[in-house]
């Protein structure tokens, strides 16, 4: 069984942190399985929560803040699904792990 992070590790992985190495199993798993691009963009979600949040307690109207609001989500969504292959080789490099062989 692979040993998860506790969730301020999670957390602090999420925004760009490492992981010690006895999680590196779980970052390998995190960054090659199948659904790796989906939790990828759960991580950009998770660091995109408090600016929109933020973006609600500005002054104006609501519907000028609900558009924001979502620029910054369809834009941080876009930007990681687009560049997802280079992050998650970035995270691999981070922790150490050799990069997935390549499909062509």
């Amino acid at each position: 069984m692979i040993r998860r992070p506790n969730p301020l590790q999670w957390l602090r992985y999420a925004f760009g942190g490492r992981l010690p190495e006895s999680l590196h199993d779980w970052v390998r798993h995190d960054l090659t399985d199948a659904d790796w691009l989906l939790r990828g963009l759960l991580r950009v979600c998770v660091q995109i929560a408090i600016p929109v949040i933020g973006v609600f307690f500005l002054p104006g109207p609501l519907s000028i803040r609900v558009m924001t609001a979502a620029l910054i989500v369809l834009g941080a969504l876009f930007v990681g699904a687009a560049y997802g292959d280079e992050l998650r080789l970035h995270r691999l490099r981070q922790h150490g792990l050799p990069p997935p062989p390549r499909r062509d």
